[in-house]
């Protein structure tokens, strides 16, 4: 297993490692590096600059040869009662695992100046999606498959890149947007699972949907903090944000316990039935 010392040039510091790890293009390494460097968080091991200022212009993180990156619209829906069928379902989920341990090494790296709690809460964020990839990895492989054996696609990533001059915009339309989203199928899929006879998938769900609850919260904390900074209104703000960056139209049903239970308004809850830019 990769240690923090071997993925980067600057291992005494979070946010320059947070970049190493990743720029790594091994899906299993980025994985057991990014919880290395949360361990090493937390034993004291690594220094915070907040204000360091760290550039890359059009940075890409780091991803294996496969999976082929496709459109959203030529990803192939399967029967879930075939073995291929859930096999599709649990790889495009690993996938967007990938991706969001990469999201949230971004939030560190990326964005100086925020307070040390921001980059506490986004390193756990990261921890967590490495062991939810590992979790998922794992079944896949005793299913008889591997990461990249199906096309999938880039949408979560492609937001990262839309967002990625702007903190807020970044918290309001990647946690409390897209992966929001998944929360509100998660149910939808684990019900698929169970029923296709896959317990242990559907018991994978279960973790996931537990951790993802806490991740929109970061997700919703910080968005929160920065409309305050800024003397926004939350509701508001989040409509112009959708509009201007394009995000997609959330469409029901919305788990609106699990969105409540991450922090979500009544305010927020109501605006989710109308489009983009309507008054509230």
């Amino acid at each position: 297993m990769p240690t923090i010392d071997t993925l980067s040039p600057h291992a005494s510091s979070l946010r320059p490692a947070a970049m190493s790890c990743a720029r790594e293009a091994d899906a299993q390494r980025k994985a057991a590096g990014t919880i290395a460097l949360a361990n090493a968080w937390r034993a004291g091991a690594l220094l915070l600059d907040g204000g360091q200022k760290l550039t890359c212009e059009r940075f890409s993180p780091g991803r294996p040869a496969r999976p082929e990156l496709i459109s959203p619209k030529l990803v192939r829906q399967r029967s879930m009662q075939t073995a291929a069928g859930r096999a599709a379902m649990m790889h495009a989920l690993t996938h967007i695992e990938f991706n969001a341990i990469n999201l949230a090494l971004d939030a560190i790296w990326r964005f100086d100046g925020m307070p040390p709690a921001y980059y506490a809460d986004w390193l756990n964020v990261a921890a967590e999606e490495a062991l939810h990839f590992s979790l998922l990895e794992n079944h896949l492989h005793a299913l008889g498959w591997r990461y990249g054996d199906f096309p999938a696609h880039n949408s979560l990533w492609e937001m990262a890149e839309k967002t990625a001059s702007d903190v807020l915009a970044r918290m309001a339309l990647v946690p409390r947007t897209l992966e929001a989203r998944g929360l509100d199928a998660s149910p939808r899929m684990r019900a698929k699972l169970a029923q296709a006879g896959d317990l242990a998938a559907a018991e994978i769900l279960d973790i996931i949907l537990r951790d993802e609850i806490g991740h929109v919260a970061i997700g919703n904390r910080w968005y929160r903090f920065l409309c305050a900074q800024r003397t926004l209104d939350p509701v508001e703000t989040y409509s112009k944000l959708a509009l201007q960056y394009k995000a997609p139209v959330l469409r029901g049903p919305f788990n609106v316990d699990a969105r409540r239970a991450a922090g979500f308004t009544d305010a927020e809850l109501a605006a989710l039935n109308k489009p983009y830019g309507e008054p509230g």
